[in-house]
């Protein structure tokens, strides 16, 4: 096993004084944890370089908080994934927020993490991505000079990265809302619980029970370096009835367009069928056949 080094490590009790940190020349060596659940493990050498200095975040509530501000649902950085689950705010608002969040690890993990952590952590894993794609959230980043949004198609650029300066931070997720929307999420790993995925999937439209779908949009994780959307998929439910035709026509334009990876945990034809039964089974549960 390397031998781990322990970081340098500031711990800030006011946003400011962490954004003043972020704003100093070499801010680039500062890593910001905040439930540790990844970093963590980098701070052993054992992935990749361990962090020299770190930044814990976990002490500013400023980034913590879920409120209703409109039509937006606003998520500070540090919300948990046990917050997510009791939230009666997301219990109403948008109860698949609370699913993804039981199924990430285990207890103490929920603990812990955080839908910031998983969102710049950026891995084509994460299983609130998809979620947050489909569902047209946006990033707020602040810095020492002010704040800007950044909109989840265009917050993860390429494998781990994000739209995020090394001066800023994640402030808050904040999700449109709309009362006639729908929204399914679905996730395949090793085991029911505590696995990574191989395949997780978010359907999201609008549109009135027994009416055609419309404003459809359809992520996936763990197939790209990325999280994706599939638009040649979302064009063919648009505008159309959930029925056992569309089923089928949805599921084969999947496949047509997905190009998935092979890795450890899963191969390519793996999850490109079971991409296909997954968007297959989402559409029948809403259709009824």
């Amino acid at each position: 096993m390397p031998n781990a080094v322990e970081p340098r490590t500031e711990s800030p009790i006011h946003l400011a004084d962490a954004l003043a940190l972020l704003a100093e020349p070499d801010a680039g060596a500062w890593r910001p944890i905040a439930g540790g659940t990844d970093v963590m493990v980098q701070i052993t050498g054992e992935i990749g370089e361990p962090p020299e200095r770190l930044v814990d975040l976990w002490g500013l509530d400023e980034l913590r908080g879920i409120e209703v501000d409109g039509d937006v649902l606003s998520i500070g950085a540090l919300t948990t994934y046990t917050e997510l689950r009791r939230s009666p705010i997301v219990a109403e608002m948008l109860p698949v927020l609370g699913e993804v969040a039981a199924t990430i690890g285990a207890a103490q993990i929920q603990n812990r993490g955080t839908i910031g952590g998983n969102v710049i952590n950026a891995s084509p894993a994460g299983d609130t991505l998809p979620v947050l794609l489909a569902l047209d959230a946006e990033m707020l980043l602040v810095s020492a000079s002010g704040e800007r949004t950044v909109a989840a198609s265009e917050f993860w650029p390429a494998y781990r990265q994000t739209a995020r300066r090394h001066d800023e931070l994640l402030r808050a997720v904040r999700i449109p809302l709309a009362s006639d929307r729908q929204v399914r999420f679905r996730k395949v790993g090793t085991r029911r619980a505590q696995a990574i995925s191989k395949v997780v999937m978010a359907l999201a439209w609008r549109g009135a029970n027994g009416q055609p779908w419309h404003d459809v949009r359809l992520a996936l994780g763990s197939m790209a370096a990325t999280t994706v959307r599939a638009a040649a998929t979302e064009g063919v439910l648009n505008v159309a009835l959930p029925t056992r035709e569309t089923a089928d026509a949805a599921a084969a334009a999947l496949a047509g367009e997905l190009h998935p990876i092979d890795d450890v945990r899963s191969t390519a034809d793996y999850r490109l069928a079971v991409a296909g039964r997954i968007l297959h089974r989402l559409i029948r549960d809403d259709g009824g056949w």
